[in-house]
């Protein structure tokens, strides 16, 4: 079976400091109901400043806590830079975008970092933004594009000295999210065909297919696995998430998921036209549905356990992973993401966060065996 992780994202914490402090207070107890004889892969959150705060004396430390405690580091989700919880991120979070040098200098730092984290590791990957968010990005600009493909490729060169120097493969893997420059399956394929790799750095970037993102496109599980194999394209681990949908009348109860904090990007169908219409935010929905606009269905960007095929009077995009899983080869990491655990509506929370993500490893693995 693949390697199968959790992501530390659902975490709060920028420091250093809040990496470990998670690592005792939660990856063990989920390790404790998942996996306690056994060796435990991590998924990582390390923001910008904890990156800064990871000296020798750190890296250490976390070496030592993982020969103790049996775990290893499996990825990085490099893809928030800064402040991720208890206030509000919403667009904020693809800043700074692939346009600049700072995003690339964090993403040379991640993997400076990783192979120090994990000397013997053969493959590390390392998450990050879908280049930036597509109102704040001009599509048609030549200049705009080479920008971020000449950062892509400053860092994939990176990667490669690295790997050179370590023998540790690094993969720096673009997720597609609604609402981003690469979005749907075609936009990451088009990415890619304009990126324009040398033969040396193909492996240095891929994608990070976040289950969520691509069934709030509606897209086919199957169909876009299949394209992105085809591309050539290395998938750099496949991100375990769900996403609400509802249909009917049902719809509107979608609007109680709205909240402060993250952005939740919704995508609606309209049977009659069978066109897709896409919103920035659930605010944004709420007013096309004020204004009479009818819709058969629609699916938000709103990761919630995996385990659920309901949530409230709402359903799950829970099928997709049904769908999708059993076709992956073994050697692609699985890193369940459920980062918006604590924005779900009190009432509708059962589990602590440790019970939730352990329930969600175990479902994961009863599926796949």
């Amino acid at each position: 079976m693949a390697e199968l992780t959790y992501c530390g994202n659902i975490h709060p914490g920028e420091h250093w400091a809040d990496v470990m402090h998670n690592l005792d207070s939660h990856a063990l107890e989920v390790k404790a109901r998942v996996n306690p004889t056994g060796a435990f892969p991590l998924g990582l959150r390390i923001a910008q400043q904890a990156v800064l705060e990871a000296d020798d004396n750190a890296i250490a430390e976390f070496r030592a806590w993982c020969k103790r405690h049996n775990c290893y580091l499996l990825t990085i989700n490099g893809f928030p830079y800064g402040t991720f919880h208890n206030r509000r991120v919403k667009e904020n979070v693809y800043l700074p975008d692939w346009r600049s040098a700072e995003r690339a200098s964090y993403s040379k730092r991640l993997g400076d970092l990783a192979v120090k984290l994990e000397p013997g590791a053969k493959r590390l990957s390392i998450s990050t933004v879908p280049i930036a968010f597509k109102p704040a990005f001009n599509t048609d600009a030549i200049d705009e594009w080479e920008l971020a493909c000449g950062y892509v490729r400053d860092v994939a060169e990176h990667y490669y000295q690295l790997y050179q120097q370590t023998g540790v493969l690094l993969v720096l893997a673009l997720e597609p999210e609604p609402m981003c420059v690469l979005e749907t399956t075609d936009e990451a394929i088009q990415f890619f065909k304009r990126l324009n790799l040398p033969e040396h750095l193909r492996r240095h970037v891929g994608l990070c297919f976040d289950c969520c993102h691509q069934a709030v496109e509606f897209e086919s599980a199957s169909d876009c696995l299949q394209r992105i194999i085809a591309a050539g394209i290395t998938i750099g681990k496949v991100q375990v998430s769900s996403a609400l949908k509802a249909t009917g009348d049902e719809i509107p109860k979608l609007l109680n998921f709205d909240e402060p904090v993250y952005l939740h990007q919704a995508v609606a169908h309209c049977q009659h036209s069978n066109q897709l219409h896409r919103f920035t935010d659930l605010t944004d929905f709420k007013q096309a549905l004020q204004q009479g606009q009818h819709f058969d269905e629609c699916r938000v960007h709103f990761h919630i356990p995996i385990f659920l095929e309901h949530l409230g009077e709402c359903g799950t995009t829970q099928d997709f992973l049904r769908e999708l899983l059993p076709q992956l080869d073994s050697h692609i990491p699985l890193e369940v993401e459920t980062y918006s655990f604590a924005a779900i509506p009190e009432q509708l929370r059962t589990d602590t966060v440790s019970e939730s993500i352990a329930r969600e490893l175990l479902w994961v693995k009863a599926l796949l065996d």
